[in-house]
């Protein structure tokens, strides 16, 4: 039998065990909330997050995949080689996440994630989480559609309810074969998933990405004389004045797409824009 001071001992080592783990919690968990603290006063006064790349480990894409980036891809070109490497980071990463699935026959090619998840990327290269949690998997069709959504045929759309963002190949192809006619399908298609992925999310890019929309719907209920620029300009496409969530994806195609432009007619919504994508780099 062990003896009365063996067990003391044994109970007073594992306290102290105990007590040690519970200090090293407690002094991690304020550590954590005063970066929290820190970063949120960085926030408010800066509208971008603290830091956005931090990475224990740098996943790399196939010799054949940066091929397609460097070959198909021009805002790739346009980043230092470092982000390049957090970039192939981010798309190899993005592929791993996502459920990619041909439909109508359609075979999912190496192309095609590479191609759908850059997009992704790109819009998200200012953000820290940059998965899109809403987006779960990713169908393509080789053409346009028929989506039982609304009972007509569509070129691309976001079902938040079954996370599924699905594309026509042949029309996100023509979205980067003419780059400066503010029209293109996967940046569209993403916005949304973003605009809506940033209502749900509680993470600091989420955060500056819708207060920094309503910043611009503010801006042009307020003033409106630059709501009646921007309308009689013809520079944003009606169809982004059917709602909220349409005006969104398209000012953002015309932000990817003619950033020149867009800041040379309107600066005030370009600027916005620019702090709700948190996009600087590439020359924007």
């Amino acid at each position: 039998m062990l003896s009365l001071t063996v067990v003391i001992q044994s109970l007073t080592s594992g306290g102290k065990i105990i007590i040690g783990i519970f200090s090293l919690a407690l002094v991690i968990m304020m550590l954590y909330y005063i970066v929290r603290l820190v970063e949120m006063s960085y926030v408010i006064k800066n509208k971008k997050p603290l830091y956005l790349h931090f990475y224990l480990f740098l996943k790399s894409l196939k010799a054949s995949e940066v091929s397609i980036l460097k070959q198909q891809f021009p805002f790739y070109n346009k980043l230092t080689e470092k982000e390049q490497r957090y970039f192939e980071h981010r798309v190899a990463s993005f592929i791993k996440d996502k459920k990619f699935v041909g439909r109508e026959g359609l075979k999912v090619t190496e192309e095609m994630k590479v191609l759908i998840s850059a997009t992704a990327v790109m819009l998200t290269f200012g953000f820290r989480d940059y998965f899109i949690g809403l987006i779960d998997k990713v169908f393509v069709y080789p053409q346009e559609f028929y989506s039982l959504a609304n009972d007509d045929y569509h070129k691309g759309e976001f079902n938040p309810r079954l996370e599924t963002l699905v594309l026509s190949w042949e029309d996100f192809k023509k979205g980067f074969l003419v780059d400066d006619d503010n029209i293109n399908l996967g940046i569209h298609e993403f916005a949304h998933a973003i605009h809506l992925n940033s209502t749900k999310e509680r993470d600091v890019s989420s955060t500056i990405f819708s207060d920094s929309f309503k910043e611009i719907t503010d801006l042009l209920s307020n003033d409106e004389s630059l709501r009646e620029r921007v309308i009689n300009s013809k520079y944003f496409r009606d169809y982004g004045y059917t709602n909220q969530y349409e005006f969104l994806a398209v000012i953002v195609e015309n932000f990817i797409e003619t950033p020149q432009e867009f800041k040379s007619q309107f600066p005030e919504i370009y600027s916005k824009t620019k702090q709700m994508l948190n996009f600087n780099f590439a020359g924007y």
